[in-house]
């Protein structure tokens, strides 16, 4: 048995808003422990609010991200990341000119049954 695994194709998750994600590791690799995805927001994206049954934590390559977490609004740059506790009322944007590309790590995995997104 051998004691790594090398990730060599991400899977690319089908999108509608021009969002890139390329989830790494996580369920479409038969880990439901963690995900790890790298990600391309477009200038003016966002998504609904979500309240997550998952910690989630973001670090910021590239541009800005704008977070809404209970009410609260942070904006991250680059080199900048957060932790947002599961059970936060969360909603991400990127209400700026440029991309912004990033990393995210869910523990658990990311999966829509425990993202708990508002229609």
């Amino acid at each position: 048995m051998s004691k790594y695994k090398i990730q060599k194709n991400p899977f690319i998750v089908p999108t509608t808003d021009g969002k890139l994600i390329e989830e790494i590791w996580g369920n479409s690799t038969g880990n439901t422990d963690v995900s790890i995805a790298h990600m391309v927001a477009p200038p003016n994206w966002s998504e609904p609010h979500q309240t997550p049954e998952f910690d989630e934590y973001t670090y910021i390559i590239k541009g800005k991200k704008q977070f809404e977490i209970d009410g609260e609004i942070v904006v991250l740059e680059a080199g900048e990341s957060i932790k947002i506790n599961k059970g936060a009322r969360i909603r991400y944007s990127n209400p700026f000119s440029e991309s912004c590309e990033y990393l995210a790590i869910c523990l658990p995995a990311f999966s829509m049954e425990l993202v708990n997104r508002e229609d």
